[in-house]
């Protein structure tokens, strides 16, 4: 089975940081690159155009773009153009989303049937079938296609989620399904039963803090956690999570109290759904993941109490230990 690694960043960065971060990344092994599509930061492709033209190795791509906020249209667009600036490494993550509602945007509905019928109709338009789309949320008119060079016509495509429903969509259109916001080995075999096809990838990626102080990185990491873990705890169906925590720590993180939300979040608790420690502890962590049945792990945001530092340590101390 293949085993992979990669690093994802989040888009909150200037022009000139964007190109340094994908510099550092092309100096060590890894297999991806991933920004984030969360909101309200940056949306992602911006950045991974700069980016992809200093990657000389690692695919690249966003994970994800819900299609309540990119249309299946734009979505190929992106995509294509993604994929001649990386020499044909691009891929394509598509997600529902989160935080929808509070910024403002209506969640599509069906959110499955959404983001079943926008990879049919991305997958269609690279491929240059003008036939037209007829769905339930989605409508291509006939004789309608790409107007532009398209390097290959079948991209690589990750589907986002933690239920049963979307892996179903994703076992019948994906090449991955990531479990976004997991470090949880146990969730890996709940995932490969839903999906019920042992040929699509499961990812598992989530906040990473890696430093040779591993407390001081399990303490930093808490305050990033906090942010997301009201969003992701409950849908772990592994974990048994008292409800009423996770609704105090989510009252804090809205109320500007980081630090307070953060000192509910247990080490166990943290282990669950971020990597936070020594090289060796990640390394650890990683390795029992991919035993579990992952085939990529990846460390997201923001890799270390210094970035540069974490990113550095991640390609000198943790990546090569992971490569059988």
């Amino acid at each position: 089975m293949t085993r992979e690694l990669s690093i994802a960043f989040q888009t909150d960065k200037t022009p000139t940081q964007y190109r340094e971060l994908a510099i550092l990344v092309d100096r060590y092994d890894f297999d991806a690159l991933t920004v984030y599509g969360d909101l309200p930061f940056q949306p992602s492709y911006g950045a991974l155009h700069i980016m992809a033209p200093h990657l000389h190795r690692a695919r690249i791509g966003v994970a994800g773009v819900a299609p309540s906020r990119m249309s299946p249209l734009d979505m190929a667009g992106e995509t294509a153009l993604l994929d001649h600036l990386s020499q044909g490494r691009a891929y394509l993550g598509v997600v529902r989303g989160a935080w929808l509602e509070k910024h403002g945007i209506r969640e599509l509905h069906p959110p499955v049937t959404a983001i079943r019928e926008a990879v049919e109709i991305v997958k269609m338009l690279l491929r240059g079938d003008d036939s037209g789309y007829q769905g339930e949320v989605f409508q291509i008119a006939a004789g309608v296609k790409l107007p532009y060079p398209i390097l290959r016509p079948e991209v690589p495509v990750l589907i986002g989620t933690w239920g049963q429903k979307l892996a179903k969509v994703a076992a019948d259109l994906a090449d991955e399904v990531k479990l976004g916001g997991c470090a949880n080995a146990d969730m890996v075999p709940v995932m490969r039963g839903w999906l019920g096809n042992a040929t699509v990838g499961i990812v598992v990626g989530a906040v990473c803090v890696v430093d040779e102080d591993g407390r001081a990185a399990k303490q930093m990491v808490k305050r990033d956690l906090a942010l997301y873990l009201p969003v992701v705890a409950g849908l772990d169906k592994t974990v048994q999570i008292d409800p009423e925590l996770l609704t105090r720590i989510g009252k804090l993180v809205d109320s500007g109290q980081r630090e307070q939300a953060a000192a509910l979040i247990s080490d166990d608790l943290l282990s669950k759904f971020a990597f936070a420690g020594t090289p060796a502890e990640i390394a650890a962590q990683t390795a029992a993941i991919f035993e579990a049945g992952a085939s990529r792990v990846e460390f997201g945001t923001p890799h270390g109490i210094d970035p540069m530092t974490g990113i550095k340590l991640l390609g000198e101390r943790v990546l090569p230990s992971l490569r059988w």
